[in-house]
């Protein structure tokens, strides 16, 4: 709550240095709190049937919802289809700790079911990246049940998110070889690309204090050029940097370290907290690359994930000492 509460502060002190408009990041961090409190009570109450009412109305709002699906009308790299793979991320998560949490083979099957059905339903809704995203939460939530110690698993996920994050602040700043530099840009489109050199210029302008929440659009050239721009970098660490500076970067870093820590000293099972810190981490990397962030949707569904996963049940069941 500190932390979250540092990230609403931090982004107030900014707008109002330079007439920012901070709503988007309020209405972030006041999801993740809401989200986080429904699912440490819920998931106390309800260890099984909470996450699993949860990874059902996570794909589902991936699938029917039409401003979150993947098509032609979102050609901006990551935009609504980041929000789409972050979902089916999170929902294969829950599917996977609901699984972990119930007691017997068949309802232990059928949560499993369901989160493989989930990354079936990311191909069916043409999102190729959500499909990976969810098959690779299940294969860490399956991996996860024959490890008996979280530590090293923990900082495993923490060094991967890293690593994607340096990655592109390096292809950002133009510090990757020629070779791997063209190969990563063509997968990942020179609008993208272009966004992200923008976002590392403010960057740089102001270092302390960023250019302001919300200001990343009109001062961007790329992002006036697009024609289906939304005004934002398409990366959260960048648009941090961008728009509050190196604070507001260290701010994100330490909530996602933090949401990590709580993982490591969860009294849930093993697998179960692995399984939530694979989908969290799924969501960073997916959120270093896209525009996941922001919608309530989906940092919601992290703050209750991370509940889920941190609650402790009042039965004494599916807990470590």
């Amino acid at each position: 709550m500190i932390l979250l509460g540092a990230c609403a502060a931090w982004s107030l002190i900014t707008a109002a240095a330079h007439d920012g408009r901070p709503e988007g990041v309020l209405l972030a961090v006041l999801a993740v709190a809401a989200g986080y409190a429904a699912g440490r009570i819920s998931g106390a109450l309800l260890p099984v049937a909470a996450p699993c009412a949860g990874a059902a109305a996570g794909l589902v709002l991936a699938v029917a919802v039409p401003d979150l699906s993947p098509g032609p009308r979102y050609a901006v790299p990551l935009g609504h289809a980041g929000a789409t793979t972050a979902l089916l991320a999170l929902a294969t998560g829950a599917a996977c700790c609901a699984a972990w949490a119930a007691r017997g083979p068949l309802p232990r099957l059928g949560l499993r079911l369901l989160a493989a059905g989930t990354v079936l339903a990311g191909a069916a809704v043409g999102s190729a990246i959500g499909c990976a995203a969810s098959a690779a939460v299940l294969l860490c939530s399956l991996a996860a049940g024959s490890m008996h110690h979280r530590g090293a698993a923990i900082v495993g996920l923490a060094l991967a998110a890293a690593l994607v994050a340096g990655t592109i602040w390096a292809l950002a700043a133009g510090a990757l070889p020629a070779g791997l530099a063209e190969a990563l840009e063509g997968r990942l489109t020179a609008h993208r690309v272009q966004l992200w050199q923008d976002a590392l210029r403010l960057a740089r302008r102001d270092t302390g204090l960023g250019v302001g929440p919300g200001r990343f659009g009109e001062l961007s050239t790329a992002a006036s050029q697009g024609a289906l721009s939304d005004g934002r970098p398409h990366s959260a660490p960048l648009q941090q940097a961008a728009e509050q500076g190196l604070v507001g970067v260290i701010l994100l870093a330490a909530t996602f370290g933090w949401a990590l820590y709580a993982l490591w000293r969860t009294p849930r099972s093993t697998p179960v907290a692995l399984t939530a810190g694979a989908a969290l981490t799924a969501l960073a990397v997916i959120a270093a690359a896209g525009n996941a962030l922001s919608f309530a949707a989906v940092t919601a569904g992290a703050g209750l994930l991370a509940g889920w996963a941190t609650a402790r049940p009042w039965t004494g069941e599916d807990a470590e000492p």
